[in-house]
């Protein structure tokens, strides 16, 4: 009786389909790519509602602050009355950095999706 031969193949590994890289799938517009489109998307309406619902709290927010506290309704600032100054003025910076934040953090997550992108 003779002793074991152990048979190798040089191929050692089970064959693997291809893999597309996500960014391909985006392209492509498959399901995969819906995927991530879509996931992309929520996240920026998710951050555009959230950055107006702040604003609009603040701009309803402002006359009734006014409304129900009386001794700031009779406040001037450099000779224009307190409300009016907040309301025709300075609400604007506020405006410009809510719409800075807004820019900032959406560039941070279309960030984040090209990262998560070229990863895959």
């Amino acid at each position: 009786m003779k002793g074991r031969v152990t048979v190798t193949s040089p191929r050692t590994a089970a064959a693997r389909r291809p893999r597309y890289p996500a960014s391909r799938e985006i392209d492509e517009q498959t399901r995969l790519g819906e995927v991530y489109m879509r996931s992309l998307l929520r996240t920026q309406f998710r951050l555009a509602l959230f950055v107006c619902t702040v604003l609009a709290c603040v701009v309803l927010g402002l006359p009734l602050v006014f409304l129900l506290v009386p001794e700031l309704r009779s406040a001037d600032m450099a000779g224009v009355p307190l409300p009016w100054a907040v309301l025709a003025g300075l609400i604007y910076p506020l405006f410009v950095a809510g719409a800075w934040l807004y820019v900032r953090q959406a560039e941070r997550n279309e960030r984040h999706f090209e990262d998560l992108v070229e990863r895959q």
